[in-house]
Parts: C-alpha cells; sequence; structure tokens
C-alpha cells in the first residue's frame, strides 16, 4: 500500500508521519462512492460530486486548509466536480471530470508534483493538462496514467521507483518510457507495478523479499517485465507483498509473508507470483501494508493478514493465515486496505470502516478501534 524503506534524505521529515456489522440508522442517503485509504487518512467521493476526507492532518493531507486531525467526515473545499482520489502516506492526490490532477499534503520528496517541497493545505493545480485518467498516491511518489495511455511519475526516487533510469527525486509528473500502452499501476514507498494494455506485467524500484515479483530481490531503476504471461487483470501492492488478479478471476501473491499476508504458508516469501487456492471467483483486491483484501464475484469480503487493531475485520485481534470472510454481506463492491485499517462500499452506497482508528480514519466520530465494521453515513449532522 503506502510505507516501505526511507531515503536518508527524507528521513527526517518521513519519520514523522508516523464477522457481523454494527449499523447506525440514518434518514436519507447521498451514497459514498470511491473510498481510499490511506496511512493514517481516508478520502472517498459522494455520488453528487463532492469529496470528504478523515483522520490524520498534520500536513494538510485532508486538504481543509488546516492540520487538525479530524475523525468525522469533513469536506474538502465546496466544489462537485470531483472524478477521483487517492489517499497516500501523508499526501492525497485527485482528479476532477474535467482531468484537471490536484495535490495537497505532505510534500518532503515533491510527491505533490508543484515543483516545490512545500506542504500545501489545500488542493493545488498540478500543471494545466486535462488529460488525466487515473492517478496513485504512494509514501513520497506518486503515478498517474494519461488518457493517451502514458505513464507519468514524481516524488521521491531512492530506489528507482519512478522508473526513470535514475534515482534522483522528481518535483513534477515526468514520463515513464515513451509507451503509450499502460492500463493501470500500483505503488508503495520504495516501488512500484503497472499492467499493460496486453496484459503484461511490469515493475521496477526496490524489490525487497521478491515484492516486484521477478524471481530476484535486485532493485530495478527502469520497468521490468514479470515472467512472460499476458492475463494479467489488476496488481496492488503492500509494504513488502504483492496482490494481483488474472482475467480468469485467479488470486496471486508474492513477496513477503509476514503475518500470513500472502494467505499462504506464513514462513515463506514468494519471489514469483503464485497462484493462492484454485478458485476463479475473484473480482477485485486491495493490499494494505501488512494485510490483504479481496471481493469474490457473489459479493462476499474476504481478509487475511495482520490483524492486531482488527483492521481484517472479523471481531478478532488474530492474525488470519488464509482468506477469511468478513461477515455475511453479498453486497460488497470496492475494498481499500490503508495502513492498519480498512474501508469498504456495499452495493446501496453505504460505506464501512474498521481496524486502527488513531487519528479517527474510520470516519466515525472517535479514535477508538474497531475490529467489526462500521456505517459511517453518508448523510451527516
Amino acid at each position: 500500500m503506502r510505507r516501505t524503506l526511507v531515503a536518508v534524505g527524507c528521513l527526517a521529515a518521513i519519520a514523522l508521519v508516523l464477522v457481523g456489522l454494527v449499523r447506525f440508522a440514518h434518514p436519507g442517503r447521498i451514497e459514498w462512492l470511491a473510498p481510499n485509504a490511506g496511512n493514517f487518512h481516508t478520502l472517498a467521493l459522494k455520488s453528487d460530486g463532492s469529496l470528504w476526507a478523515w483522520g490524520q492532518n498534520s500536513w494538510g493531507q485532508l486538504g481543509d486548509g488546516t492540520t487538525i486531525d479530524r475523525p468525522s467526515p469533513t469536506r474538502v473545499g465546496t466544489g462537485n466536480d470531483w472524478a477521483s482520489v487517492s489517499a497516500g502516506g501523508s499526501h492525497s492526490l485527485a482528479i476532477k471530470k474535467d482531468g484537471s490532477l490536484w495535490a495537497w499534503g505532505g510534500n518532503f520528496c515533491g510527491q505533490l508534483g508543484d515543483g516545490t517541497t512545500d506542504y500545501r493545505l489545500i488542493p493545488t493545480p498540478i500543471g494545466a493538462d486535462e488529460d488525466w485518467a487515473s492517478v496513485r498516491a504512494g509514501d513520497s511518489h506518486s503515478l498517474a496514467l494519461k488518457s493517451d495511455g502514458s505513464l507519468w511519475a514524481w516524488g521521491q526516487n531512492s530506489w528507482g521507483q519512478l522508473g526513470g533510469g535514475t534515482t534522483v527525486d522528481r518535483l513534477i509528473p515526468t514520463r515513464v518510457g515513451t509507451d503509450n500502452d499502460w492500463a493501470s499501476m500500483s505503488l508503495d514507498g520504495s516501488h512500484s507495478l503497472a499492467i499493460k494494455k496486453d496484459g503484461s506485467l511490469w515493475g521496477w524500484g526496490a524489490n525487497s523479499y521478491g515484492v516486484l515479483g521477478d524471481g530476484t530481490i535486485a532493485t530495478h531503476l527502469m520497468p521490468t517485465r514479470i515472467g512472460s504471461d499476458t492475463d494479467w487483470a489488476s496488481v496492488s501492492t503492500g509494504e513488502f507483498h504483492t496482490l494481483a488478479l488474472k482475467t480468469d478471476g485467479s488470486l496471486w501473491v508474492w513477496g513477503a509473508n509476514f503475518y500470513g499476508v500472502l494467505g499462504d504458508d506464513p514462513s515463506s516469501p514468494h519471489l514469483r507470483p503464485t497462484r493462492l487456492g484454485s478458485q476463479s471467483d475473484w473480482a477485485s483486491l486491495s493490499a494494505g501494508d501488512f494485510h490483504s483484501l479481496a471481493l469474490k464475484k457473489d459479493g462476499s469480503l474476504w481478509a487475511w493478514g495482520r490483524n492486531r487493531y482488527g483492521q481484517l475485520g472479523l471481531g478478532t485481534a488474530v492474525a488470519g493465515y488464509a482468506p477469511t470472510r468478513v461477515g455475511n454481506s453479498l453486497e460488497w463492491v470496492n475494498a481499500s486496505g490503508g495502513n492498519e485499517h480498512s474501508v469498504a462500499l456495499q452495493s446501496d452506497g453505504t460505506l464501512w470502516t474498521w481496524g486502527l482508528n488513531l487519528y479517527g480514519q474510520l470516519g466515525g466520530g472517535t479514535t477508538t478501534n474497531r475490529s467489526l465494521a462500521v456505517e459511517i453515513p453518508a448523510t451527516l449532522p
């Protein structure tokens, strides 16, 4: 998801960043859309195009003009034109419906992409381009796709996680290669992975515990192809582990297996993609720092890995070494794993959170940890 190794140049700043369902009744509903969990903050859109944020705000990552933590959803600006969001370690990124790119929060290594290393307490436009299609925020670097299929990166680059062949940080979006065939991407603090339109999988940056999946632990400064398969559908990477789906609905895992985060033998890392189970009914996935979430095609939600703060949503604090079903609902449509918390969306537009709540990142108005999913009403007082 977000955090891994920290560059010496950014160490001092970044070191500071540190089942049943319980429902709340509420009248009426504006539905939630597209929730995204960062290290200690959460972002989500509503169906009216408004953007909301909650949790840690030490560097302005909530975008409300302050550095005050918020335990309840707080509106970001007044616009109703937001299209997608991504929460990183201490920064946030979003795209508006007009295709413009915006950033705010911590900027230690230029991860906002505005040409500076200054914090931004409110959303700041990044350049003048209006052809951005998707964006992902890591700990201290960022990736984005344009509508022409080109891939761009900026921020920290100590391990080549920007894919440009160097270890020089970039303060503005910098193109990765010359190809126009990128389809999707995922990143963590020191590495990046992406899928091309032909279904091939690529990785670059630090490769601790084989998190890139190329059979080595060697750092790669340029995109390196992972195997020869051309049926990869999506990828999500955590601190030292990676999850990916193939087009046949099978789930694949690799990297370190701390706390059973790969869902199989907890003692063995995998340097190459390894199939998890024999099922071919997986629909989507999200890698938290040390836990994993995945949805099946029947709408069920499954979790495994570290569970110290209840981030698996199982009502316990016991690590899960194999995918375990979260509650009984078959209505899950989206899930996102953060550092130690989780957020998920149901088909009726209700939003649910659980896990660590030190900064109010669960959005329920408290800082109480939750080991079971709690609903966050879209219609707020």
